[in-house]
């Protein structure tokens, strides 16, 4: 049943087909095709509902929406020859309100009258034109240029300023561009005619000519222009680049990506149209077609590639390519309409003796990057992501990572020590000391049958662990190491969208008995200038404040203003078990009291005697943030315990980013904004070294999503603390 009907669905989409095959001659034919077309369109309707109804396991749920569009598209249609009047005041409104937006349009502001150039773009903030000029004939901005000067806004002398360097095509020559893209020879061409024998017409021709004998040298689809590639950035947005074909275009590093967009094929059907319907059905083998047309691209440049893969396609759809497809199949379809109707207007009609320019004879060609013509075989290999390893925490001159998102940054030591720090602000106290190394950021552990101690990297309670190894990378430091019967790893993170931190420790019993551990943060908190800092570090305390929020396992502490001119700083402390966690949570904010008459930060008595934690916030003498869970671990069991520091410029934000912190699974990281959708995408090297225009390898994400344990927690903490506690603006 289901195969007959899909068979009856496809003869009467060919009816509709039939349908349309040839225009009406009249209104009178109108009236009558459209009613067969309603009759054909609400029959096709019918068999696709019937379709999904009978079987919605297998067939495609979204052609009913099509079908609804047919069937909207001839409703449309036939209201219009029902109210001939109506349509035509709408036309015409629209035909004023376009001719009136193309009038308004000053493109003085714009031209450099120094040069007889178009400048690239204008900078609001400093009411100044870009420092770049638009200074080439093959360009899209020719059509810009055309049309400012039908309308008198620029003087004729502009279009012969353009430059018109030639490169060796065949047995002929074509203008050199930029990038060699075929958005810049042929998307001018969708209204802007190119009369035969032209030296933009010979242009086109050849370069559609150069795209194809590129693409089988590639041994791939031709087609190449600007578009989308396979790389993404934060929010998993794909990246768009400009490319083209090397030895036509001056950009460099042509040769070194492979990146074929649809909508090429698309614009050039305007040249070739036997050679782009052939294209077409290249692209839709490779995988390039989707539900909604082509997509944006297929990525071919090997170190983009998923493992094993000769292609990922760029799954994405860009109204500015699919719009100019159908304008250009528009253009092959109905003689080149769109070119009409824009040389309809009076001034083009009175400009167009700029397009007649032939190509000169007995010049000198150019052959811009002819190494990477030669060299198109060489695609550029892969960066590894630059990864250090040591096996101990002991060097003549420390070893150091930096770990940063622009406003946050983090140096990590070997040895575990270091500081973090917030534009020009340090969040914790740090001195250079090369020989006890003994400040930042530390995780405590002990375990409470034994009382043995140590700490989640070496310092600050040094001891030889079994082994330990530390691994930087570019997006995170990790410290691994053993003890005994206890494995611990400690992960630092810097996020990438907010002003935080995260510490992770996970902990891991290798032995055969169960065993309890304490897990206790510690950190000196500063919040002013390092200068100020170490100037006078006891002035500098008594500026700080802390308090708990214990429905939140958070700490918080900020800096009193000392003029109105200073900025409020908040920083908040959070903690997060994933895992058998014992008792209730324990903090502390006076350094004195955590580490005991007599003692430094090596022999903590918190820590060492195993006292519990006062629980104390306020004004103190010497601040710190320190939170303390207890952990139950069976043989085999992994338990993690994530403490998160984050800075905000109030009491409210700092809240609201502890609140979503306090919500994250075993599976995410407590930055997350919105723990319900968000997804955070750590790339481990591409994206921030990308950013400086270095060649990189490939971005690997690692997708972390909060689980629905997480969710249901989140909400059940959020109504108890809107219940309990008044948070000003959260």
């Amino acid at each position: 049943m289901y195969r007959s009907h899909r068979r009856e669905s496809l003869l009467r989409l060919d009816a509709v087909a039939d349908a349309v095959r040839e225009p009406p001659g009249d209104s009178a034919e109108w009236v009558s095709r459209l009613a067969a077309l309603r009759a054909r369109a609400r029959a096709v309707l019918d068999t696709a509902r019937t379709l999904v109804g009978e079987d919605p396991g297998n067939a495609h749920t979204d052609v009913v929406v099509w079908a609804e569009a047919l069937c909207a598209t001839v409703e449309s249609h036939t209201r219009d020859l029902d109210m001939p009047d109506t349509l035509v005041q709408r036309l015409t409104i629209l035909a004023r309100n376009a001719r009136a937006m193309v009038g308004a349009m000053d493109f003085g502001f714009l031209f450099d009258p120094m040069r007889q150039l178009f400048a690239i773009g204008y900078r609001v903030t400093d009411g100044s034109l870009d420092p770049g000029r638009y200074d080439l004939l093959a360009s899209e901005a020719r059509l810009a240029s055309f049309v400012a000067i039908a309308k008198g806004d620029v003087p004729v002398s502009h279009w012969f300023r353009l430059g018109r360097a030639l490169t060796p095509v065949e047995l002929d020559s074509v203008l050199v561009s930029w990038s060699g893209s075929m958005f810049e020879y042929l998307m001018p061409t969708l209204v802007m005619p190119a009369p035969a024998g032209s030296l933009l017409e010979q242009t086109s021709r050849l370069v559609v000519g150069r795209q194809i004998s590129y693409g089988a040298e590639r041994g791939v689809p031709w087609g190449v222009s600007e578009s989308g590639y396979n790389a993404r950035d934060l929010e998993m947005t794909y990246q768009y680049s400009s490319f083209g074909v090397p030895g036509i275009g001056l950009r460099r590093g042509l040769s070194e990506d492979v990146v074929v967009a649809p909508y090429a094929t698309g614009l050039a059907a305007m040249i070739d149209p036997a050679a782009a319907i052939q294209n077409f059905r290249r692209l839709a083998a490779a995988g390039a077609s989707g539900a909604y047309g082509f997509y944006e691209a297929l990525d071919y440049t090997a170190p983009r590639l998923p493992d094993g893969a000769m292609v990922a396609v760029v799954r994405a759809y860009m109204a500015h390519h699919q719009g100019m497809v159908i304008v250009a199949i528009a253009n092959v379809v109905h003689d080149g309409a769109m070119r009409a109707r824009f040389r309809a207007e009076p001034i083009v009609l009175a400009t167009e003796l700029l397009l007649q320019e032939r190509t000169p004879r007995d010049v000198a060609v150019a052959r811009p990057r002819a190494d990477e013509v030669q060299a198109i075989g060489d695609v550029r290999e892969f960066v590894p992501p630059a990864v250090r390893h040591f096996d101990s925490p002991h060097s003549a001159l420390p070893r150091t990572q930096l770990l940063s998102n622009g406003r946050y940054a983090v140096m990590l030591t070997t040895a575990g020590s270091g500081y973090s720090r917030w534009r020009d602000l340090a969040v914790t106290r740090w001195r250079e000391d090369v020989t006890r190394d003994t400040w930042g950021t530390y995780v405590f552990l002990r375990d409470v049958d034994s009382g043995e101690s140590w700490s989640a990297g070496y310092q600050p309670r040094g001891g030889t662990p079994d082994s330990y190894e530390v691994t930087f990378s570019e997006d995170r430091a990790e410290i691994v190491r053993r003890d005994g019967a206890i494995g611990t790893t400690l992960q630092v993170i810097v996020s990438p969208e907010d002003d935080a931190e995260v510490r992770r420790v996970s902990l891991t019993n290798l032995g055969t008995k169960s065993r309890e551990i304490e897990v206790t943060s510690y950190a000196e908190v500063v919040l002013a200038t390092p200068a100020a800092d170490a100037a006078h570090p006891a002035f500098s305390n008594l500026s700080v404040e802390t308090e708990c929020v214990p429905e939140l396992d958070t700490l918080l502490a900020r800096r009193r203003p000392r003029s109105r001119d200073e900025s409020p700083v908040w920083l908040a402390h959070v903690a997060v078990v994933e895992g058998d966690a014992v008792g209730e949570l324990q903090w502390e904010t006076d350094r004195a009291r955590f580490l005991g008459r007599g003692r430094a930060i090596r022999t903590p008595a918190a820590v060492i005697d195993g006292r519990p934690l006062s629980n104390t916030t306020g004004a103190v003498l010497d601040p710190i943030v320190s939170l303390r869970r207890r952990v139950r671990l069976s043989p085999g069991d992994t338990v993690r315990a994530t403490f998160s520091t984050l800075v905000a410029p109030s009491r409210e934000e700092a809240l609201a980013r502890s609140l979503l912190a306090n919500a994250a699974s075993n599976d995410s990281f407590p930055w997350l904004p919105r723990p319900q959708q968000r997804v955070l995408v750590v790339t481990d090297y591409a994206t921030n070294v990308g950013r400086i225009g270095a060649l990189v390898a490939p971005p690997r994400f690692h997708i972390l999503r909060p689980g629905p344990a997480s969710i249901r927690r989140f909400q059940a903490r959020s109504l108890k603390m809107f219940a309990e506690t008044s948070i000003g603006g959260l």
